[in-house]
């Protein structure tokens, strides 16, 4: 993720995780806030060194932002607050998400990312999922980073903790997202709405309007459930007006 070109961005939330765990079920859902001339490329296995990933690929850093593996564990980075960007002698947070992807569940790869020195990259926030359930991780640049089971029912991640009122984009959405709960891509437009939602204040928008050349640039969608091959929907530009198409994973 890269700086921005102005101090106002620093001030805004980048990327939204939204996470619903249940006991036949976990599902995503997620924005990407970006440079919209930072280039990418869709989901897909780009990397030979690890060719059980499939994800979106970060053409600048060589990193991804949100994958997923053939096991089943999706993996997702964000940043947190006033951290935007890269910094001198910190390497690229687009390093976690392959890190985590490869081991077989999301708790193996919790503990992999506890494992890590945080001082090696700027702070961070990460989701890991699997179908039995998910984690939040919080680097904050010294130390190791820290691990919390998400608790059944919605959490919201932005570049705070899940769940932070203190989180414009949390305080307003969060209510929305656990009142439309769905069960699976059949009933998760409701979900769909509220990721497209371009209305409010910008600390508060879930869909970022573009300014200054920083805005919303991908959506995903995904179901995890217990002995089933997982679902990823993705949209390749702002969920407004991208289509969702099922990403291949198997």
């Amino acid at each position: 993720m890269a700086n921005p070109p102005t101090t106002r961005h620093v001030a805004r939330t980048v990327c939204t995780v939204v996470v619903l765990v249940r006991p036949d079920r976990v599902l995503l859902a997620a924005n990407r806030d970006e440079r919209v001339d930072r280039p990418w490329d869709p989901p897909a296995a780009w990397w030979p060194a690890h060719p059980s990933i499939i994800g979106g690929r970060d053409r600048t850093a060589g990193g991804t932002w949100m994958g997923i593996n053939r096991r089943g564990v999706v993996a997702a980075v964000l940043n947190r607050p006033g951290t935007l960007g890269p910094a001198a002698g910190k390497r690229s947070r687009g390093e976690l998400p392959l890190m985590a992807l490869d081991h077989p569940t999301a708790g193996a790869a919790a503990e992999a990312i506890t494992a890590l020195d945080a001082g090696a990259w700027r702070d961070f926030n990460m989701v890991l999922a699997d179908a039995t359930g998910a984690w939040f991780i919080r680097g904050l640049g010294h130390g190791h980073p820290e691990a919390e089971p998400l608790p059944a029912g919605v959490s919201m991640i932005t570049a705070h903790d899940p769940n932070d009122p203190g989180s414009p984009r949390t305080a307003r959405h969060l209510p929305r997202f656990a009142a439309a709960e769905p069960s699976g891509t059949a009933d998760w437009q409701p979900w769909r709405d509220i990721l497209a939602d371009m209305r409010g204040e910008p600390a508060a928008q879930i869909n970022v309007v573009p300014e200054d050349g920083f805005g919303t640039v991908c959506s995903s969608f995904a179901v995890l459930r217990p002995g089933e091959t997982p679902i990823w929907l993705f949209a390749a530009g702002a969920p407004h007006a991208a289509e969702f198409r099922p990403v291949t994973i198997r």
